[in-house]
């Protein structure tokens, strides 16, 4: 049996299947859209991260830079209190440099007469080390010729001298030497207690002797004084421990 589908029927449902397509393919193409959209949005978010990675690096960096530029800032002012201060000591310096040539002037002429002096005190002292002390007063004056050394070291040798001279009369001290006795000269042993007393003893002790200040003379002492002297010696030697000694000493006024 035949069956008769109404034309209007069939347009019905040949429409019907028509919009369904057309909505089929509406969607499909809404869906790619959708698709794009949502992509370039993924990577416009991308975009958006890596800008805001780079603004928080540069952001940092900055923050960095106002760090080091805060620093710099103290470290400058350090720097120019320093300049300040070099400043000061280079005016400072230069003052002192036309002082200096003042002084040096004026030291010179000093010194000269401090060695004269104390050529005259060693002339007129007794006669202990007169080799030596002849010798150090000859090196000053020479030094006082020479251009190559400061006037400061020679103020400082000068003064040596002095430190050297001052000592001999605070100490005891015993050396060889020749002396002439009965018209020979004879190795002896000088003992100087200071500048109290100037002894001499020969090598067996025969003879023993002593510095008179008054007449600037040496005079001979009997065999009473050979123990007392030959005591001092080893004192002085630092072979005996420090004692009493019984030896002639001049008065003077």
């Amino acid at each position: 049996m035949k069956v008769f589908i109404p034309i209007a029927l069939m347009m019905s449902i040949s429409f019907a299947f028509t919009a369904q397509a057309q909505e089929d393919q509406y969607l499909e193409g809404a869906k790619q859209t959708a698709e794009q959209i949502n992509e370039s949005a993924s990577q416009s978010q991308d975009r958006i991260d890596g800008i805001a990675g780079q603004i928080d690096s540069k952001l940092q960096q900055y923050k960095t830079l106002l760090k080091e530029i805060e620093g710099l800032e103290v470290y400058n002012g350090q720097l120019r209190k320093q300049i300040q201060n070099q400043q000061d000591e280079m005016l400072s310096l230069n003052d002192a440099i036309d002082e200096v040539s003042v002084i040096e002037r004026q030291i010179t002429p000093l010194m000269i007469n401090m060695i004269d002096g104390l050529e005259q005190f060693v002339a007129l002292d007794i006669p202990f080390l007169e080799q030596e002390r002849a010798d150090r007063i000859a090196d000053l004056k020479l030094m006082m010729d020479r251009a190559d050394v400061a006037p400061s070291e020679k103020f400082r040798r000068v003064m040596e001298a002095f430190q050297v001279e001052m000592d001999y009369g605070r100490t005891i001290e015993a050396y060889s030497g020749l002396h002439s006795i009965e018209g020979q000269q004879r190795d002896v042993e000088f003992l100087r207690i200071g500048r109290t007393a100037l002894l001499y003893q020969t090598r067996d002790a025969s003879f023993q002797g002593v510095w008179n200040k008054q007449t600037r003379q040496w005079e001979e002492l009997d065999s009473s004084y050979r123990t007392q002297v030959t005591k001092g010696l080893r004192i002085a030697k630092k072979q005996l421990a420090p004692d009493l000694l019984m030896v002639p000493v001049a008065i003077t006024d």
